[in-house]
């Protein structure tokens, strides 16, 4: 994306805005008040204020390949630090996705020397392929969601903040754009 793009294509979101939710800049400027924090992954395919349809301060989100909890993730640990003591959000939404790459790299075993930390961290939470050889790369991503709303419900940081924030797990299918609840 050039330059010019990233300004054309803000021009035209700020036109859209005034004319669809006047006001809307003049109340961003005073705070936010989220009901929802939202960890998902950062591939570029899975915007999650596009796919729920949310607008300007309606979600928290916390990004990172292959929407992993983990403790010793400083920004992560932050940012759901904020959103459970400051924020006071309602819900923590973990969103994977299909035909994600981070899932596949750890699943098909990828051994690139700037990724490994991570792709280690994504391995550790996938199911043994020893065990589950035939098992697709998208249901490994369902598999990560449910560990990773698992990892949640015993991060020190929840248990000590989330008293009656509700957890729940979806998985963005990009092959229908069509989000999948798969928890309880």
């Amino acid at each position: 994306m050039s330059q010019d793009q990233l300004r054309q294509g803000n021009k035209r979101f700020v036109e859209k805005m005034k004319e669809e939710q006047p006001g809307l800049f003049d109340q961003l400027k005073e705070g936010q008040s989220p009901d929802v924090f939202l960890l998902s992954c950062c591939d570029s395919r899975v915007s999650p204020s596009v796919v729920t349809g949310a607008s300007l301060g309606e979600i928290f989100v916390h990004r990172n390949i292959a929407n992993q909890v983990a403790e010793d993730d400083d920004s992560f640990n932050a940012s759901l630090y904020y959103a459970l003591h400051h924020l006071k959000v309602k819900k923590v939404v973990i969103m994977g996705h299909t035909f994600c790459g981070g899932i596949q790299a750890a699943w098909e075993g990828n051994q690139e020397e700037e990724l490994k930390p991570w792709i280690e961290r994504i391995r550790k939470n996938l199911p043994d392929r020893a065990v589950q050889p035939c098992i697709s790369v998208n249901e490994v991503s369902r598999k990560n969601v449910i560990k990773q709303v698992n990892n949640l419900k015993n991060h020190p940081i929840y248990q000590k903040y989330g008293h009656d924030v509700n957890i729940e797990g979806y998985l963005f299918h990009l092959e229908t754009g069509e989000l999948e609840k798969v928890t309880d």
